[in-house]
């Protein structure tokens, strides 16, 4: 007969008069932060490999300037279209060592890029026919999140998506990409109308995070994301939840209970930034490279994690060099997913979905 004993330094198994030591548990922060910031060093060498890469970054921005000029010249001869040509060959080879060795916190910069697609440039590439759907019908119209009625392929679809943006006007207007418990409102309602017409549903995920002011937790912030995460549980119709840049604790969670998550070669899904991870636990915001690797907030982690399904290639350099092409690959995922749900029956579907997310983080104790 065994029985286990757990402690606050270890646990011991007991098999009849013996006793054995399965392990013991150290309670120390520091100890452990010590070891992820070892780890870390092990598998990222000294500074020469990060100071290679940041020089191969900053020639490539200079290089991509000095090309962006000579386009835009005038009367271009045979030895200004040699030295474009020439320019766009070593742009390519920079490219491939840059993106060759990027780390967890290189990728965030990436997820983060002003120029990197949103889910407008998306849906604007991808779906035909899209006519977008205003207002919670409670309290307003919430720019942070767009939803709307689409075509995919033929296929009548609901879609709904983070929008941030790029010129401070924008940013203002679309509230950095941060949702109002009124986006996540709209989006349950986008969500109903999708089941009541048995359209998939596509989401596209790309936020810092759900909007932390006054107002927002007034209007019953919480209560907003906690709702969707139950009703997108129980929703009958697929799911398909791609994160394209930044996936954020609760605010990109809110829209991301899915059959198929994917997520973009580049993009980053977290309970936390690592800005706000490094605070919480250095006290100290600029080991935000480390608390990036220690979070596994990569596509690679994720994946290998079981948190997500699957991985969307982007094209060289990242998916901010070439919308279309970045488009036509996350096009083509989202055919094969959708293709592959649509033959389940939807109690199937809804079992499969409620399962999917209960296995995961699973632990299980080992007796010896």
């Amino acid at each position: 007969m065994r029985a286990s004993h757990h402690s606050a330094f270890g646990v011991q198994v007991t098999s009849g008069s013996r006793v054995v030591n399965v392990g013991l548990v150290v309670t120390g922060t520091d100890f452990l932060l010590s070891m992820v910031e070892s780890r870390w060093a092990a598998r990222n060498g000294d500074a020469r490999k990060m100071d290679l890469q940041l020089k191969a970054r900053q020639e490539l921005e200079k290089i991509e300037q000095q090309l962006s000029r000579l386009q835009a010249a005038p009367g271009q001869n045979d030895d200004l279209r040699t030295q474009i040509k020439q320019l766009n060959d070593r742009i390519d080879s920079l490219r491939i060592e840059v993106s060759a060795n990027h780390d967890a916190w290189q990728r965030t910069e990436l997820a983060r890029h002003p120029q990197r697609p949103y889910a407008l440039d998306y849906i604007e590439r991808i779906f035909t026919d899209f006519s977008e759907i205003h207002g919670d019908r409670g309290f307003g119209d919430d720019p942070a999140i767009v939803t709307g009625m689409a075509r995919f392929q033929g296929q009548e679809v609901m879609i709904i998506g983070h929008q941030k943006a790029r010129d401070t006007k924008q940013k203002v207007y679309r509230n950095f990409g941060m949702p109002n418990p009124e986006g996540y409102r709209k989006a349950l309602r986008v969500m109903k109308i999708a089941e009541k017409f048995r359209r998939p549903l596509f989401t596209f995920v790309d936020t810092p995070g759900a909007y932390p002011g006054l107002g927002a937790e007034e209007r019953g912030q919480a209560e907003a994301i906690a709702r969707n995460l139950r009703e997108m549980a129980r929703l009958q119709v697929p799911i398909i939840t791609t994160i394209t840049g930044e996936g954020g604790s609760g605010g990109a969670l809110a829209i991301a209970i899915a059959d198929r998550v994917l997520m973009m070669e580049n993009s980053i899904y977290s309970v936390i930034s690592p800005e706000g991870c490094a605070s919480i636990m250095w006290r100290d915001a600029t080991k935000k490279e480390l608390a990036a690797q220690a979070l596994h907030i990569t596509a690679k982690d994720l994946s290998e994690l079981g948190c997500v399904d699957s991985i969307v290639p982007e094209p060289e350099g990242g998916a901010h060099t070439d919308h279309a092409a970045a488009a036509d690959l996350l096009a083509e995922s989202l055919k094969t997913n959708l293709a592959q749900l649509l033959k389940m029956p939807v109690p199937d579907l809804v079992d499969a979905r409620y399962n999917k997310f209960r296995k995961m983080a699973q632990f299980f104790r080992v007796e010896v």
